[in-house]
């Protein structure tokens, strides 16, 4: 063990250096946005994907490309509409005729990138929804009974436009789980907005540099993963996911109000993502104030609660927060 953590360490503080230079490259095009940068960081430094969820003309489209730069991950965006097939997303077999032969073709989609974009994801219908599940859990699709394998590093972020109601569909909860965090973007504060008003408009708007590769961005990915994690970090991530459990909480609230709850992906999510979190503020191993900050992200796409007839339950953010401080 000793001598493994010199190297370890000189490995973790160059990686340390090219993230703050990541973050500070980023922050060139996306402003007051501290926060939601770090997060979505965090779940592709987990090997993840994240669901961005905001209003629209909240920079989430500004953000995937300004991390697709910094990252220097090839992207590609797919606008979801309601006519969106899962061809458009996959690709398709198309039939060429050679030196008299005839024979078939995969032409491959969008999603054969290293960084994907699905725009107003909730807009497509759930058959082109479940396009992406395969490419999301097991990096490849199938076309004509072939497997393809997708490029890796392979992310996808989603964007979901929360006050547009019609002709969407909702995310069956098979894919939400797929993404290991939700992020919640919200509107800018005095100060950002005026920066943004000021630095946005002009002919002079500075745009991120690239700073990592996708062999950089995967050898960090792999020191996340090496990472220790503490005893009572551990214990602390699996006492709040199980009382987040309707079945096995000791909460009365959660057995009242939990219509279902999280998944072992949640632990999982909440391990990888505060190994991230940690490594993105400079240190070597995840803290309990890691697991605090990442309970909500990590669970409340993973989890459903039920109408109470009084309106005096706590919101599921509340719950989660409540139960992330007890578990700490």
């Amino acid at each position: 063990m000793t001598d493994a953590t010199p190297p370890t360490l000189a490995r973790a503080e160059t990686a340390m250096e090219h993230l703050a230079a990541v973050k500070a490259e980023i922050a060139k095009s996306v402003f007051g946005q501290d926060t939601v940068i770090e997060l979505t960081l965090a779940a592709i430094l987990s090997g993840g994907h994240a669901l961005l969820i905001g209003a629209p003309g909240l920079a989430k489209t500004r953000l995937v490309e300004a991390l697709s730069t910094s990252l220097g991950l090839a992207n590609n965006r797919i606008q979801f509409t309601p006519d969106l097939m899962p061809s458009d997303i996959i690709g398709s077999e198309v039939l060429e005729e050679s030196a008299g032969q005839r024979q078939f073709r995969f032409v491959k989609g969008p999603v054969f990138t290293e960084l994907l974009m699905a725009d107003e994801i909730n807009r497509a219908s759930p058959r082109t929804q479940s396009a992406l599940l395969q490419a999301m859990q097991e990096y490849e699709v199938s076309a004509g009974g072939i497997r393809h394998a997708l490029p890796r590093p392979f992310h996808v972020l989603a964007t979901q436009n929360p006050i547009e109601q019609e002709g969407t569909y909702p995310l069956p909860e098979a894919q939400l789980d797929r993404f290991l965090l939700k992020i919640d973007v919200s509107y800018p504060d005095l100060e950002t907005e005026r920066q943004i008003l000021i630095k946005t408009t002009g002919l002079d708007e500075v745009r991120p540099k690239a700073v990592l590769d996708a062999n950089a961005l995967s050898d960090i990915q792999e020191l996340v993963r090496t990472m220790p994690v503490g005893e009572k970090v551990l214990e602390a991530i699996l006492g709040l996911v199980r009382a987040a459990r309707p079945e096995q909480s000791a909460d009365d609230t959660v057995r009242r109000l939990v219509d279902w709850g999280p998944s072992p992906r949640a632990g999982q999510a909440l391990i990888l993502a505060s190994r991230a979190r940690a490594l993105l503020r400079g240190r070597m191993a995840p803290s309990l104030e890691d697991v605090e900050a990442l309970a909500e992200p990590a669970l409340s796409h993973r989890m459903a609660m039920r109408y109470d007839p009084t309106g005096q339950a706590p919101s599921l953010p509340e719950l989660i927060q409540t139960l992330a401080r007890k578990a700490a």
